[in-house]
């Protein structure tokens, strides 16, 4: 029988928001309740095989934002490694991160979080992962993971593809003897998401190539990350592990994918219209079609904005089709849990004040106020805590208690709005989500203010490498920083 245990602590940090991450931010599942994250192995049968016993420990998981509380990293940590030490001892072990944590006072702390891992499992033990492509990866990381797999889809479509991947490259190492060697290289570029998405050109060219290292002989698994942007770290960057047996090829395949994605660097794009959000406004009004959709992405949450920023809305009322309710529209969303409390207080149907935003990231944003009329409450949202609608002249603002991403049109419906009967639907996200973007009759990105705002060199980048793209241009790295590990 193998044995193999199953934890990790995820999320993206972004560094350049005011607001940290602490407990009541992560969903941390433990034992049983992980079985849901892993539904291609039910009743913990992984492809039918009974010869291996799983032993979930914990799974933390967070929605993106500012950097971890020292004191939350170190409590999910230590439960991590004693619930390691309780099933001592492994044959392997999957490493279930995203890449891109950050902690107050320690860089690289996925790095960190294997080390210790190694120290208890130690050497026998294959360690392996399946992570986000926006991951930062550094030679520290590699060193201590045997076995790498990451995302070739943006938006992450293929995540549960990933995770089973990881799985799978476990197990065949393990039943053949194998001690892979991983090959990683550094790639002076920091991309953000909505300029990176596979969806499109040139983004989905570059994922390809990968498929060529696939079929090499001596090879298990190629990934390239094109890294977290919003991170003032020097590890930041965009990054190749490939993962093998034939040392020489391992090291010709990241060299060959890494100057693959360099000199695709000025070729990536905004795969939608991109303008000021006036600009936005006013080119979505003027389609004259329902389910027209607005990423509001400065401040999004998704890429670790702390959310609150309420400009946009004022924006929208400010063109005269919103403001008089000719044209309507769904705002999604602001975490206000005190505007959220005196809707509450109201009723639904009741006229209330709010002073709106603010309160999560005071550097960014500036407080709106806003009149309108309660339309809608909804309590108990596992993610977002009490929702409610307030519907200003043809706006319907959805507040939550804690921040909430929108991805799918459910979340819209259950709150008696649906984006098909309305002429705007403007989202906090970056690049839509697939069911979203399905919904969108036309689609643009707003290029908005907040900590995670797309401007990339207007950034206060103080401890990044550099140079690096596109903060720095005219320049070539030559040679590509490589680094070759054994386990």
């Amino acid at each position: 029988m193998y044995r193999i245990a199953i934890g990790g602590i995820a999320i993206e940090s972004c560094t350049f928001s005011p607001l940290t991450s602490g407990m009541e931010d992560f969903l941390v599942l433990r034992g049983e309740e992980m079985q849901a994250r892993y539904p291609f192995m039910p009743e913990w049968k992984f492809q039918g095989r009974g010869d291996i016993e799983w032993f979930p420990i914990l799974q933390a998981k967070a929605i993106p934002g500012g950097p971890v509380r020292a004191e939350v990293y170190q409590a999910l940590k230590d439960e991590l490694l004693e619930g390691i030490r309780a099933v001592l001892p492994l044959d392997g072990f999957y490493f279930d991160i995203h890449g891109a944590m950050n902690v107050v006072g320690r860089d690289d702390a996925e790095a960190d979080l294997a080390r210790a891992i190694r120290e208890v499992v130690g050497d026998q033990c294959l360690i392996t992962t399946g992570m986000d492509l926006h991951g930062n990866v550094t030679p520290e990381l590699v060193e201590r993971v045997d076995l790498f797999t990451a995302y070739r889809e943006a938006p992450h479509i293929d995540y549960l593809e990933t995770r089973e991947k990881a799985c799978r490259l476990l197990l065949e190492c393990l039943d053949h003897g194998i001690r892979p060697v991983r090959a990683w290289a550094r790639i002076p570029v920091g991309l953000p998401g909505e300029r990176t998405s596979t969806f499109v050109e040139p983004g989905r060219s570059v994922y390809q190539t990968l498929k060529l290292s696939d079929v090499r002989p001596g090879i298990l698994d190629a990934s390239l990350w094109v890294g977290y942007v919003w991170a003032d770290e020097p590890r930041t960057s965009a990054t190749v592990v490939v993962t093998g047996t034939d040392e020489t090829a391992c090291r010709e395949e990241a060299v060959r994918i890494a100057r693959v994605y360099w000199e695709a660097r000025h070729d990536f794009n905004f795969c939608v219209e991109a303008h000021d959000a006036d600009t936005c406004i006013a080119k979505a009004a003027a389609l004259g079609r329902k389910s027209v959709f607005i990423s509001d992405s400065g401040d999004n949450p998704t890429a670790g904005g702390a959310g609150d920023i309420p400009t946009f809305i004022g924006r929208l009322l400010a063109h005269p089709d919103f403001a008089s309710g000719k044209a309507t529209a769904i705002y999604a969303s602001v975490p206000d849990a005190e505007a959220v409390r005196v809707c509450y207080d109201a009723g639904v149907g009741a006229r209330v004040r709010v002073s709106l935003g603010g309160k999560l990231d005071p550097v960014h944003a500036v407080p709106l106020a806003l009149e309108g009329e309660v339309a809608f409450l909804s309590p108990d949202d596992v993610v977002g805590g009490d929702l409610a609608v307030l519907r200003v002249g043809g706006v319907n603002v959805i507040l939550t208690s804690r921040r909430k991403p929108f991805h799918v049109i459910r979340e819209f419906t259950r709150l008696g709005l649906d984006p098909a009967e309305h002429e705007l639907t403007v989202v906090k996200i970056g690049y839509l989500e697939p069911e979203l973007h399905a919904a969108a009759s036309h689609a643009f990105l707003a290029l908005t203010d907040g900590a995670v705002n797309q401007d990339i060199p207007r950034l206060a980048f103080k401890r990044i490498r550099r140079p690096f793209y596109p903060l720095d241009d005219g320049f070539d790295p030559g040679e590509f920083e490589v680094a070759l590990l054994r386990s």
